[in-house]
C-alpha cells in the first residue's frame, strides 16, 4: 500500500484492510471486485488484483502462507525485486537488499553523485550497492532506517544536508572536501 503512496492516505485503509482480510486465506475467499473496491482510493487499481491472485496461490499451492524465498515470491506476477527483498526483510527478517525510491536516492546520493540516477543502468549499480552496505544482522532495522532517512532528511526536495550524520562523506555534499 505504501508503495508510491502517502502514510497519511494508507493508514486508514490498511486498518479497514487488515480487518477485512486479516489472512491470506480471508483475501483469497474475497471476491475479486470486493477487494478491488476495498482498495479504493489508494490508485494503483491493478494493485488489489495482484494481492488477490497472490493470495489464491498462497492458499492453493502453499497452504495460506506467502513463500519465504525469493525465486518463489518473484515468480508471483506483480512481485519484482523491491518488494521480494522488502517482504523477506520485513516479513521473514531475511538480511535482503531493498532499493525503493528513498532508498535509490541516499544510495546514489551518498555513493555515486554524478550521473542519471533513474537510468537502467545507474538502478542496476544501485542494486548492487544496496546489497553491499546491507547490514549483515538487524536487516529489518537497517533497510526501515534507511527508507526513512530518504523520506525524512535526504528528501528529492530540499534535503537537510547541513543536519545530515553521512555529510562528511557523502558524494553529494556541495562543498569541497579537499
Amino acid at each position: 500500500m505504501l508503495q508510491q503512496t502517502q502514510v497519511d492516505r494508507v493508514l486508514p485503509k490498511y486498518h479497514e484492510w487488515i480487518e477485512k482480510y486479516p489472512t491470506l486465506g480471508a483475501l483469497a475467499a474475497a471476491p475479486e471486485d470486493e477487494v478491488s473496491k476495498t482498495w479504493r482510493p489508494l490508485g494503483y487499481n491493478i494493485r488489489p488484483r495482484r494481492l488477490h491472485a497472490i493470495a489464491c496461490e498462497s492458499v492453493t499451492r502453499y497452504g495460506g502462507e506467502l513463500p519465504g524465498d525469493e525465486a518463489t515470491l518473484r515468480s508471483f506476477k506483480g512481485i519484482g525485486a523491491y518488494t521480494a527483498g522488502a517482504v523477506l526483510s520485513f516479513a521473514f527478517g531475511q538480511r535482503a537488499a531493498i532499493l525503493d525510491t528513498n532508498v535509490a536516492r541516499v544510495l546514489f546520493r551518498v555513493f555515486v553523485g554524478k550521473g542519471d540516477p533513474k537510468s537502467h543502468a545507474m538502478r542496476r549499480h544501485l542494486w548492487d550497492v544496496s546489497r553491499t552496505v546491507l547490514a549483515m544482522r538487524h536487516v529489518f532495522d537497517f533497510n526501515q532506517a534507511l527508507m526513512d532517512f530518504g523520506a525524512t532528511l535526504c528528501t528529492a526536495r530540499k534535503p537537510q544536508c547541513p543536519r545530515c550524520p553521512l555529510r562528511a562523506g557523502c558524494a553529494s555534499f556541495p562543498f569541497d572536501r579537499s
